[in-house]
């Protein structure tokens, strides 16, 4: 199995703010990317909050992926409005640089495209006091694969007929694998002109690590950062991508769901059946994909199953996670800590994050166990 890459009370809906999307496209252009293993769930339909009543003051700071940098400045706003005698900082220096801050002690939480790797997870045993590490994929990006074919308003392919595609095997729309996929389309005599991003990201590494895991036989360059095929049109960052699509007759590419616009996007098939890029469908990944082996209690780092064949999940998404521990050398860190992560993964939370980065809200499923890991933040 591929190592995947990969939101106390409601406030009001007057101070939930709304940050442009452009923001978030430029946010998700980042770096690189339970006690018992989560079933299906639905979307976001609890009531779990954190503690509103107890008076809170201080800072805290955090850095890393920018991928969720968006959700994360609409998370500290609504979070702040909340607590007026609270200040919460994240830096998006991409997720290399978070994990390394967060092991260090220069940050009291971190956020990472990547869950962490077995020897970091060492590492965070003493940064942590002796407690254990806390890793939470509580910002899930679907990603999606957009494409501008005129007379085409509908179009399913297999993991194996996308790899060609973009392995630039197949050619023209018309081709019979494409036609196999789409037996009611009338589809054009007319070239593919495959879109990527021409600059390393996150977005390039997890879609590839689907390709890899999905059609092993075809797409054989592995998950990478890199766009590694020559021969077709790069954009840069996820703007340059979407606008290139769009203005391209016979395009296809791949980009952050909630910056497509108006393109038409393609339903990927999962089992015998076809699933677009919807925010329900991608939660439901998390879910549906087994814990990494060997951790901690409270470490809900996932091996995304990009192979999954379960009815009404979307696998080709970017999980983000928040990193913390349940033990820090100053209680106020682990109390202020504690009430912020419980807002990020609560009902309100993912619906902030939601409305102002695109991400799909976490099941209800994950934010009960997310929750047993955050209540063991001990604060005295």
């Amino acid at each position: 199995m591929n190592r995947s890459t990969f939101r106390i009370a409601a406030a009001p809906a007057a101070l939930l703010l709304t940050f442009s999307l452009a923001a978030c496209g430029a946010a998700n252009e980042g770096a690189s990317t339970g006690p018992t293993t989560p079933a299906g769930g639905d979307t976001a339909t609890g009531d779990t909050q954190a503690p509103a009543e107890e008076e809170l003051s201080g800072s805290i700071a955090g850095a890393g992926a920018s991928s969720q940098g968006a959700a994360m400045e609409a998370w500290k706003a609504s979070f702040e409005s909340m607590h007026g005698g609270v200040t919460v900082s994240y830096d998006p220096v991409g997720s290399s640089g978070g994990r390394e801050q967060f092991l260090t002690g220069g940050t009291v939480f971190g956020g990472s495209d990547a869950y962490l790797k077995d020897e970091e997870v060492e590492t965070a045993k003493t940064r942590c006091e002796g407690g254990e590490v806390i890793e939470l994929p509580a910002y899930i990006s679907p990603i999606a694969i957009a494409f501008n074919v005129e007379g085409v308003d509908k179009l399913q392919l297999s993991p194996e007929t996308l790899a060609k595609i973009f392995t630039q095997e197949i050619k023209t729309w018309n081709d019979p694998a494409i036609a196999a996929d789409n037996p009611d389309a009338t589809l054009p005599d007319a070239a593919i002109a495959p879109v990527n991003r021409s600059d390393g990201s996150g977005t390039t590494k997890n879609f590839t690590d689907y390709l890899s895991a999905a059609a092993p036989d075809v797409w054989t360059h592995g998950a990478v950062d890199d766009w590694p095929v020559a021969g077709g049109t790069g954009g840069q960052g996820t703007s340059g991508v979407v606008d290139a699509i769009g203005r391209t007759a016979g395009a296809i590419g791949y980009a952050d769901a909630s910056q497509i616009g108006d393109l038409k996007t393609v339903e990927v098939k999962v089992g015998d059946s076809f699933v677009g890029p919807d925010p329900e469908a991608a939660a439901k990944i998390i879910d549906a994909s087994p814990r990494v082996e060997g951790r901690g209690e409270f470490d809900f780092a996932v091996d995304i199953d990009r192979e999954t064949q379960e009815a009404g999940v979307y696998p080709v998404v970017l999980a983000a996670y928040t990193m913390a521990c349940t033990k820090y050398a100053d209680a106020n860190d682990a109390k202020l800590v504690k009430a912020f992560l419980s807002y990020i993964v609560s009902e309100e939370g993912q619906q902030v994050a939601q409305q102002n980065a695109g991400s799909a809200p976490i099941s209800q499923t994950f934010r009960d166990n997310a929750m047993k890991a955050i209540e063991a933040i001990e604060t005295e």
